[in-house]
């Protein structure tokens, strides 16, 4: 059995994450500190919240140097995909510093609300082994206020008043803007291809 290491960052989506990788066949191990973090195979950040608040407890944990120094793969997952990019509007916080990017307030507009949130297509841009098997059309939840640009190395996009990075990969680092444990399939085969698949 696989042993993914869950990190625990304070969101109130922990244990919904959990239970759709103990859904997959998944031995989860909860990690609140560095030692946590030895002799796993994948990592997972999920989070929900304020960037400040996220950055502000993986810095208690002394989590932030062993998340960057990583060698094997990293998923974050809504606010813990942000964390992996260099810095967020949101308090100005610096963040991981792992992908290349700030990530910015989503603009309110007519009939566009701000949060974004329910179910919403995902826009394949290249190919990356986090869509293998996913329906071109895919949809997936999401409920957030800010995302990431798009650059280099967003595999999917998403329309929210503006494109927006949904997924994004780069070497050992991905992300998934939405919420796989509350996207259905498409977010169960995400799951299971960062589990089972090596970095594309």
């Amino acid at each position: 059995m696989t042993e993914v290491a869950l990190i625990d960052a304070g969101g109130a989506n922990l244990g919904s994450v959990r239970y759709a990788l103990e859904r997959l066949g998944v031995e989860v191990r909860l990690v609140r500190d560095a030692k946590g973090l030895r002799g796993v195979s994948r990592v997972i950040l999920p989070g929900v919240g304020a960037a400040p608040h996220g950055m502000a407890r993986l810095h208690a944990q002394d989590l932030v140097q062993p998340l960057r120094d990583l060698q094997v793969p990293l998923l974050g997952i809504c606010l813990g995909m942000q964390l992996l990019f260099e810095g967020s509007e949101e308090g100005h916080v610096e963040c991981l510093g792992l992908m290349p990017g700030v990530v910015r307030h989503l603009h309110p507009a007519t009939g566009i609300r701000v949060p974004h949130m329910g179910w919403n297509r995902l826009r394949p841009l290249r190919e990356s082994m986090l869509l293998d098997g996913v329906p071109e059309r895919a949809s997936a939840y999401f409920v957030h206020s800010y995302a990431a640009p798009l650059g280099e190395h967003t595999v999917a996009a998403c329309d929210h008043g503006g494109l927006f990075a949904a997924v994004v990969q780069r070497g050992l680092h991905s992300g998934a803007q939405f919420h796989p444990e509350r996207s259905a399939a498409t977010g169960a085969r995400i799951l299971r291809n960062f589990i089972e698949n090596e970095p594309s």
